[in-house]
Order: C-alpha cells, then structure tokens, then sequence
C-alpha cells in the first residue's frame, strides 16, 4: 500500500473520509465487490480510547462475508464470559438487579441443533472499539483495491453533478491536494466535516449529556466482589465496565455543563461508585458528548453519510456502531453496483430510504434503555427502597435481550424491493422471527453438508432454487445477459423449503430478501422486476 508521504492520487471512484470501523468496512465491502476506493484518516494510529464494546450477531453475519469474524473473535473477550449487567446502590451490599444474558458460548449451545431459521448464523462478539478498528484498518492497508492514506483531513468538498472534488490536507506537512472522486462517504464521526461541508442538519431528541471516560487497568479483587460482570450502573451514577474480562476497566460519569473538568477523573469515578480500589496504570481519559440525533438527509447529490456521520446514539443497547456497520455494507453494494454500471439512480436512493428509518428506530430503543440508566438513580436519591428498585428493574431488565432490533429490520420503505400485498409477518422483541418475506433478512439454515446457507450466497444477488425442478435458471441467465450479477444455488432440503416459504428466493448481497415467488416470471415480468431491484 502507499505510505503517508506518496503523493495522493488526483482521482477515486469513492473517496471515503474517516478509517473507523464503519469506514474501513465500507471500503473492505467495496474491494469485496472489485470497487477501488481511497480512504483518508486524519489519525496517523487507531484510537488511544475503547469506545464501543458490542458487535451484535448481525453485524458479525455480515463481517463474516469479509472474512475477518476469526480475528475479531480471537481478540475480543473470551467466549465464556459473562454478559451480565449488575445495579448497585451500596458495593457492600449484592446488586439490587442483575440483568442476565447468555456469554457467547452460552449462545452457541442455545443454537446448537436449532433448525427453524430463528437462531443468527453468528452470535455477538465483545470487543473493545480500538481493537475493531485495529483489526479492520490493518485489512485495509493490506488490501490491494484500499488506498488508505493516514494523517490527511478533508478541508472542504465540492459536489458539480459530475462527481466530487475534495480538499484535503496534511496534518503532518501542512500541504494540500484536491482529489476528484466520483463519490464521497464521510465516515467522519459525530462532528462530521463532510456533513457540514454538505449543508446537511440533524434531528437531536433530547438534550446532549458531558459525559468523563476514565480507562484504567486494575487487578483489585474489589472491582468483582460481586462475581463477573460486563457492566455495573451504581446509584451514585457512575458505570463501570469490564473491558476484557479481566484487568481492563472503564470508569464513566456525566459532568454536568459549565462544570470544569475535574482535576483527578478517578478520583470521582471511585466516589460515585462508592469504594475504592488500587489502580495499576490509568491508560486514556476522554470527554464526550452524548447525543440521541439522526441527520436530515443521508445524501447530497455524490455525497453520502454513514455511521456516526449520520446519526449518533449513547453506548447503550450496541445501537450506535452496530447501525453504522449495517450502513456500510448497504451502501457499499450499491455504490459497486452503480460504479459497475449495473444499477440505475434509484438504487443509490434507496440507501436513505432503507437505512434512516432504521436510525430513528434504534434512536428511540437506545432512549428507552438510556431512561432506565437515567431514572435509577434518581429513584435511589429519592429513597426508593431495595425492593422497590429491585421490581422496577426487573419488569425493565427486557431491554437486554433485544435480538429483534438487531436482525428483525425489514425495508418496507424500499423503492427497490417487490413488496406484497397483505400483512407483514410478525415481528419480536427478543428473537428472530424466521421469514423470506421481502425486505427483511433471510433466515440462517444449515445445509445437509452442515455448510450454512449464507457461506453459499454469491457475490451479487442469489437466487436460491428450492423448486426441485430447476425453475430459477432460466431467470438467472437472463439476469446474466442484462448485466446483472447473479448466482444460483440449488437446494434441495425439505426443512430448508419449509423454513424460506417459496420454491424462489432471490437473495441481495446484503442478505436481505428482494423477492420471493411460487412460480418464475415471464421474461418481461422478470425485466420489470430486475429494473425495480436494480432501481433501473
């Protein structure tokens, strides 16, 4: 790959801004589908701080089409840990509430032999932020369709209709460079430069909350006198997780606005948890704004926002880095699809009609969480007593367990999608409801062989042939002839027929269902409807 000091390329097909984990994924599902991009960091080193700690089964179903789940998985928390939430009014004391949910083992055995499509091909990973976006940058630089170039900043940008012109600097020369990229994704974070340089606003629900990050290193038996846990929310409002599942803490408290920052952070986070504890080595601290906001628009002409450029959510309930992986590999198809020169205008639009509703929805569940860890302490200032806090949590403590949001979204918005008539299957809260119901995800099954049917889906679209009488290939050389990508896999499997509904399921790179049917189309029926998945 090129160093810092080679000199950037004039053009790009996609210049991507920022080379955080949605960034770097965005660029690994562009080089997955042969698309080049160039993507420029301001940071010359991953981030110093851990920052998100969850990577939900849906997004580690979708990284492993990228081939990196085995090294996320090797340097996350180990598979047996615990992923259990302690609430804590007095640390001599056993927690009020312990919101229990299984470790990733415990998950694996729950899935162990479940053939009904309602269990994820993969289940969660704990993995520190700084870590994720190690693994993924370093599969970036390695990459011979990835032009990463770190230590530039994107000063400004201009968008003619013809493609994007982006000024950018170096941060550690002080030269400058204009690129033209025929299209720009700023995955630049909250305070996004790409989506001020596009007029873009955000909707915020709520007030922004200070908050102070102290990440530490301990190995005082005090810090789990209660057993293992992944996260403790204490009545004097402090948080405290387990980074590793073992000597690796971060210490959170909210620093109300106009308060100086305080001259010892620790200090305060062993006052608000309420005991305190010997420290190793303090690693990082940070401030941050908390916010609950999603932008107006997801696009501007060549201009695209994704991850925390588009909307930005607390860190509880895994909503934040979770929805913003799931837009880089939405739009990262379809960018490829549109650079190919397969798909018409629309499909680039359906990016915002897909993936925003899905932000507004993750927004309002992360408030719902958020409330609770809100209201906690304030029921315990009032004087609410052990029982009382203890019901409370627990009529709450569903909140956890929340599979639904994570792999239950469906793009019933969708301008490129072949929606049908009548109700839409039922949806829940904690589980996977298996459909092929268009739109939405398409259940994870296990072939006869044991190889799971997502590891079988092509590149492109697929469509999955469970006719028994060869119906699909028709269609699939005639998808062929008009430049349109697309695989057929052939199954022959009663309990997978049951469980996918129809003989013909035509399956998006994203494994998203586009369409489903008894019977294949005439050829023109099928033009039509390769025009609408393709947003010809």
């Amino acid at each position: 790959m090129p160093d810092h000091v080679s000199s950037l390329p004039d053009s790009a097909p996609v210049l991507i801004v920022g080379a955080g984990p949605v960034g770097a994924t965005l660029a690994l599902e562009l080089a997955h589908h042969g698309v080049r991009s160039t993507v420029v960091e301001r940071s010359t080193t991953v981030s110093a701080h851990p920052k998100m700690d969850f990577i939900n089964g849906r997004s580690m179903e979708l990284l492993r089409r990228l081939g990196v789940t085995e090294e996320i998985r090797r340097r996350g928390v180990a598979p047996d840990e615990p992923f259990d939430f302690h609430w804590m009014t007095d640390p001599a004391q056993p927690p009020v509430s312990v919101w229990e949910y299984p470790s990733v083992a415990g998950l694996r055995e729950k899935s162990a032999g479940v053939t009904d499509g309602s269990a994820p091909l993969e289940p969660y990973q704990r993995l520190q932020g700084s870590l994720l976006e190690d693994v993924l940058r370093r599969q970036v630089r390695e990459h011979p369709l990835v032009d990463l170039r770190e230590g530039w900043d994107l000063l400004d940008l201009s968008d003619d209709g013809e493609g994007v012109s982006a000024r950018l600097s170096d941060v550690v020369h002080g030269t400058e460079h204009t690129l033209r990229a025929s299209y720009l994704v700023g995955c630049d974070g909250g305070g996004s430069t790409v989506r001020r340089c596009a007029g873009i606003a955000t909707q915020q629900s709520g007030p922004a909350t200070r908050h102070c990050d102290v990440y530490f290193r301990s190995e005082d038996p005090a810090l789990s006198r209660h057993g293992k846990f992944f996260l403790t929310i204490t009545a004097g409002g402090a948080t405290l997780v387990n980074r590793d599942g073992g000597r690796t803490w971060t210490g959170t408290f909210v620093l109300p606005d106009g308060e100086p920052e305080p001259d010892e952070p620790l200090a305060v986070v062993k006052e608000r948890l309420g005991f305190g504890f010997a420290v190793d080595e303090v690693l990082n601290v940070a401030y941050w704004y908390g916010r609950l906001a999603v932008a107006d628009s997801y696009r501007r002409g060549r201009v695209f926002l994704a991850g925390d450029a588009a909307h930005q959510f607390y860190p509880t309930g895994g909503h934040g880095a979770n929805t913003g992986l799931g837009d880089a590999f939405d739009l990262g198809w379809k960018l490829a699809a549109t650079l190919d020169g397969w798909a018409g205008a629309r499909l680039l639009d359906s990016y915002e009609a897909e993936r925003r509703p899905v932000a507004l929805f993750n927004r309002e569940m992360c408030a719902n969480l958020l409330a609770v860890w809100m209201r906690f302490p304030q029921l315990a200032a009032a004087g609410a007593s052990r029982p009382q806090l203890a019901a409370y949590l627990g009529r709450e403590s569903f909140q956890i367990d929340n599979v639904g949001i994570h792999f239950g979204h469906r793009y019933g918005g969708s301008g490129v999608i072949r929606h049908e008539d009548g109700p839409e299957p039922d949806w829940q809260w904690d589980s996977i409801v298996p459909t092929t119901h268009p739109g939405g995800r398409a259940p994870n099954v296990w072939l006869g062989d044991g190889t799971p049917l997502f590891d079988r889906l092509g590149t492109g679209f697929t469509l999955v042939d469970l006719s028994g009488e060869n119906r699909g290939k028709a269609l699939v050389e005639q998808a062929r002839r008009g430049g349109v990508p697309c695989s057929l896999l052939t199954v022959d499997d009663d309990a997978v027929r049951t469980v996918w509904e129809r003989d013909l399921v035509l399956v998006r790179p994203d494994h998203h269902v586009a369409w489903r049917g008894d019977v294949a189309p005439a050829p023109r029926a099928w033009d039509e409807l390769l025009g609408r998945f393709t947003g010809s």
